[in-house]
């Protein structure tokens, strides 16, 4: 059965977020259109940022899916690491606050930035 890969930004139990990477079975459809199982959403919107956005640490207030339509985003963890995700990438973004947790931009969240010389267009779609 084919498997399509579900980029995952997470709040790991140390309360940090970090990516893993999570198979969903297309299990539907045709052999032509391999189709996965309806997914629930609630909502889509649509973002531009202009050359040179940088936010600060932050983390999703709402699980959601982030597509890149246009232009390259990096996201930043705590640990220093980062992925560049371009035009037809994805990840679910899903690094919430700890239940109980204070906001602390040294331990919580990731930052986003745009990359390159074209603005960067998303598509959020909130599950």
């Amino acid at each position: 059965m084919s498997t399509f890969t579900r980029v995952v930004l997470f709040t790991d139990t140390d309360g940090r977020a970090r990516f893993r990477e999570e198979a969903l079975e297309l299990s539907e459809g045709t052999p032509a259109a391999r189709l996965s199982p309806v997914l629930p959403a609630t909502g889509l919107q649509l973002r531009e940022s202009p050359v040179g956005f940088r936010s600060d640490f932050h983390c999703t207030g709402v699980p959601q899916w982030l597509f890149v339509l246009r232009g390259r985003m990096e996201i930043g963890l705590q640990d220093g690491s980062s992925r560049v995700f371009g035009p037809g990438e994805h990840f679910y973004s899903a690094d919430t606050l700890p239940v109980g947790a204070t906001f602390d931009p040294t331990v919580h969240g990731h930052w986003s930035r745009q990359v390159g010389d074209e603005p960067l267009v998303t598509a959020f779609v909130r599950g």
